[in-house]
């Protein structure tokens, strides 16, 4: 796997842009505007970074990450995604998104509605329960005493090892947190969303390390 293309380039999808860069893969950036809205930051980010269209890096990443609002699931591309692995960041918000009843039901969860959306993809949920700024800081060397991990989830096995090593390459470990369904073990208004890689849950502004027994043991403590 050597391209990475990010259908979504804003806060989290620009985050992960920047460090699958610094770990040596090529990724190619889009967004719903237009790829000259993106040239500021795919120069920033140097040579191995490109802006193209959503069709574009749906086609040229090895590894897709879709990082829109859950209301524009359905305008991520089907066709080129087929086979690939999708990585999904996104969370619902009502207040952005509208109305979800099978969402408000519990029925399914939002990575759920993506897969069903990709039938032929291997979608796998992570980075959606970390801020954007503390996804930026935390990255830490493989084996290193204060690295961060990340939950990820997901119906298949192969794509959640190929979601595993992209993250040890990026500077995170992972925690398997289950299917899809059990996605929701990380989603808003759980212990797992965004406080465990906080030093203090009121000023998001400074990050802590959220390892792999902390981050367990938050999923664990998850309730519906």
């Amino acid at each position: 796997m050597t391209t990475v293309g990010l259908i979504g380039s804003g806060n989290i999808g620009g985050t992960v842009a920047r460090l699958a860069v610094d770990a040596g893969y090529d990724v190619v950036l889009s967004n719903s505007r237009g790829p000259e809205t993106l040239k500021g930051l795919a120069d920033e980010l140097g040579g191995h970074a490109s802006a193209g269209t959503v069709q574009d890096a749906a086609q040229v990443g090895d590894l897709v990450v879709v990082s829109v609002p859950l209301k524009a699931y359905r305008a991520v591309p089907v066709e080129p995604l087929a086979g690939k692995v999708v990585i999904d960041t996104n969370n619902y918000y009502p207040q952005r998104d509208g109305a979800f009843p099978e969402l408000d039901a519990g029925e399914i969860t939002s990575s759920e509605l993506l897969q069903k959306h990709l039938p032929e993809a291997r979608v796998v949920k992570v980075f959606n329960n970390i801020f954007f700024k503390h996804l930026a800081a935390l990255p830490r060397p493989s084996g290193a005493a204060d690295r961060s991990a990340l939950a990820i989830a997901g119906d298949d096995a192969a794509a959640k090892a190929e979601v595993t090593a992209f993250l040890d390459r990026i500077g995170y470990d992972a925690v398997d947190a289950g299917s899809l369904a059990e996605g929701w073990r990380y989603q808003p208004d759980t212990p797992a969303y965004g406080t465990i890689y906080s030093a203090d849950p009121t000023d998001w502004e400074h990050p802590a390390q959220g390892d792999a027994e902390k981050l367990r043991a938050a999923l664990a403590a998850a309730t519906r």
